[in-house]
């Protein structure tokens, strides 16, 4: 009895030594992810304080910040696949030893970030011209023009940012930009109360004031991390590399061909929800201010998968230039049972307090009553949409970025899309077909980029 017991614990001793191989890849996957989605989350929190605060005004402000702000993510998060060829090349040739490579990748892309923060911004800003054309309710349209104008123009130091931050975290420093980030996010707070509501002597701008508030935090958050990346001894090399004038054609063609597809896979997944807000717009300003909510809490769910999946990418490719591509699946692995486990969270929360975390939004009833309902579809696909976003960011990391590219037009814009326009729009399915079927889309997404990761990997 004794010697079988011996043995069965050692059968589990070495089943423990087996184990460990992505739970020891999942230890550092999270030191590096958890500040990341911490940021992320703070990215969005600018966005939710302005629809949360600006709700307390009415439900019509409220649709108005649900439209601007689905316009400005389609532009920001496809800049984030943009600029994250950036980090992964850091981190590469950190693993390789090579800092003041990186920091000569550091300079072109804060160089890609001003250019393309300003030519997307000036593309906002037209879409401005256009706002009578989007089949918006007029009551809507009023109102959002100027906030839309400042949200536009944030979009150069939401970039910038993104840039510097993206490069600290691929060499390990996440922690101070999210600390940066939590600072502006509490800044953008107070001044949105001020502005908006009209207190300390200001007038009640409302909606324009969320916006004032916004660019305002946005800009403060790029002088600050900039002044500590250039304080921090062990970026000297880095930074030293990355203030030289010029730039490189082949550093920046590099980082143009990996990160314009990476950018274009999260553009057309964002700008189909982006779509869907206009879809919801064409069904009332009930329906869109809905949406607001419902696509709200979805994209701060969201921001716990993406952040893994920008930490995975780095990690990958740190991987790769330190050549430990045996590791690659494993360190995927347990990037995609943590995200399984933090979904399973969030689900329970969606549907136990759905209508009680819409009612935080605004106070129509109407409204309220109809995001509790989409709540309860959001627990269908956040699996999918955090599944999808995890097997992108590893096939990132190894600068696999074509085929994630089509896949990602093919389930969002040839199914997704499709279906809730005929259902939702013309077959009277209303705001919940049209979430089902951006569920259906990201299912679609997260099996074909599955089964390319584990093609990948093999």
């Amino acid at each position: 009895m004794e010697s079988a017991g011996l043995r069965a614990v050692g059968t589990v001793a070495m089943s423990g030594e087996k184990m460990p191989t992505w739970i020891k890849e999942l230890r550092p996957t999270l030191a590096l992810a958890v500040p990341i989605m911490l940021g992320q989350v703070s990215q969005m929190l600018m966005g939710i304080l302005d629809s949360v605060m600006v709700g307390r005004v009415g439900a019509v402000p409220l649709a108005g910040s649900a439209f601007v702000g689905a316009v400005f993510s389609v532009f920001f998060v496809g800049c984030i696949g943009l600029l994250q060829p950036g980090a992964v090349v850091a981190a590469r040739e950190h693993g390789a030893g090579r800092d003041d490579l990186g920091g000569r990748y550091l300079r072109h892309s804060r160089r890609l970030a001003w250019v393309a923060g300003a030519i997307l911004a000036t593309v906002m800003l037209g879409l401005l011209l256009a706002k009578d054309h989007f089949g918006q309710p007029a009551e809507v349209v009023a109102v959002m023009g100027p906030y839309f104008a400042l949200i536009a123009i944030s979009l150069v130091p939401t970039l910038v940012f993104q840039a510097d931050r993206q490069f600290a975290e691929a060499l390990g420093r996440p922690w101070t930009p999210l600390v940066i980030m939590l600072g502006c996010v509490a800044l953008n707070a107070g001044l949105n109360w001020v502005f908006i509501y009209g207190k300390l002597g200001f007038p009640a701008w409302g909606l324009t004031g969320a916006g004032v508030a916004t660019l305002v935090a946005r800009v403060v958050s790029v002088i600050l991390l900039r002044v500590w990346l250039d304080r921090v001894p062990e970026f000297r090399v880095a930074m030293t590399e990355a203030r030289r004038p010029g730039l490189e054609r082949a550093r920046f063609r590099e980082l143009l061909v990996l990160g314009l597809p990476m950018g274009a896979a999260l553009f057309f997944e964002t700008a189909a929800f982006s779509a869907a807000a206009v879809m919801a717009g064409w069904l009332g300003t009930v329906s869109l201010a809905a949406h607001q909510i419902a696509l709200s809490c979805a994209a701060l769910t969201f921001m716990v998968p993406l952040g893994v999946s920008l930490a995975l990418s780095v990690r990958v490719g740190k991987a790769l230039g330190a050549g430990r591509r045996e590791t690659l699946r494993a360190i995927s692995l347990g990037a995609t049972l943590f995200v399984v486990a933090t979904t399973a969270v969030t689900t329970l929360a969606y549907l136990v307090w759905g209508g009680r975390i819409a009612a935080l939004f605004v106070a129509d009833a109407d409204v309220v009553a109809l995001a509790g309902r989409v709540l309860v579809v959001v627990v269908l696909f956040q699996l999918f949409d955090g599944l999808q976003v995890v097997f992108a960011g590893a096939l990132r990391g190894m600068a696999d970025v074509r085929v994630p590219t089509l896949v990602a037009f093919g389930a969002y814009w040839g199914v997704a899309l499709p279906v809730g326009y005929f259902w939702g729009v013309h077959g009277g399915g209303g705001l919940l077909a049209i979430w089902v079927a951006l569920a259906a889309g990201l299912a679609l997404a997260a099996i074909l980029l599955g089964a390319r990761l584990r093609w990948m990997t093999r």
